[in-house]
């Protein structure tokens, strides 16, 4: 059973979302709040796998009470798909961000993805999102980049692109478990949390521009 909190300031939403999540055998909502301050509270004693959070909620936006959040993994629900919010929480350690129109079946999906331990980056919405902020982005590569081996960073120019690990083990013609290592040590390298941070990470460092071709 995937235990979920709702974090959005519209209790309308909240209703809608707990009604979707409710239907489902393996999913159980355990708890809601109106806001990032409510929800770490509620943390403090309730135990929770994923938070569906919003970015824009008074007392505490969102963006923050993801940066304080430890252990449950975190979903981002902006309004807007150029939300810059949305963007500093993936850098905040979300786990991604969906849009809050999403269809139901999508949004049990990414649920179960994050759970699992993957991460939901919806590579158009993200490169648009970039594309806004492209002015502000550093053109040189980081030093830590060039720890790499080149097959993972060739992986992580794929985790870039939006490709699942399954998709990225059949084009490079090895085993699914070969990749989550590669995966692993590249984060490990650099840094970062999850494979949200190593799109931002690509983008950030020019490994990826926002034209969409990736540096090789």
């Amino acid at each position: 059973m995937i235990r979920v909190m709702l974090v959005d300031d519209q209790e309308l939403l909240r209703a809608g979302f707990r009604m979707v999540l409710g239907a489902q055998p393996d999913i159980e909502v355990v708890a809601e709040a109106g806001d990032g301050l409510a929800a770490l509270e509620l943390l403090r004693t309730t135990e929770v796998d994923v938070v569906l959070m919003d970015v824009r909620m008074p007392h505490m936006d969102g963006v923050e009470a993801t940066r304080r959040i430890e252990g449950p993994k975190v979903l981002i629900l902006t309004t807007f798909d150029l939300d810059e919010y949305a963007f500093a929480a993936v850098k905040a350690g979300a786990a991604g961000f969906l849009l809050k129109d999403v269809p139901p079946g999508e949004l049990v999906n990414a649920i179960k993805l994050v759970h699992a331990g993957d991460a939901v980056v919806a590579p158009s919405t993200l490169r648009r999102m970039l594309d806004r902020f492209a002015a502000h982005l550093p053109t040189e590569e980081l030093s830590a980049v060039s720890e790499l081996t080149p097959r993972e960073r060739e992986v992580l120019l794929m985790v870039a692109g939006g490709l699942s690990n399954q998709e990225i083990a059949g084009g490079l013609e090895v085993a699914e478990a070969t990749v989550k290592t590669h995966l692993g040590r590249v984060l490990a390298k650099l840094g970062l949390r999850d494979r949200a941070q190593a799109v931002v990470y690509a983008y950030e460092t020019g490994l990826v521009v926002p034209s969409h071709r990736p540096q090789v």
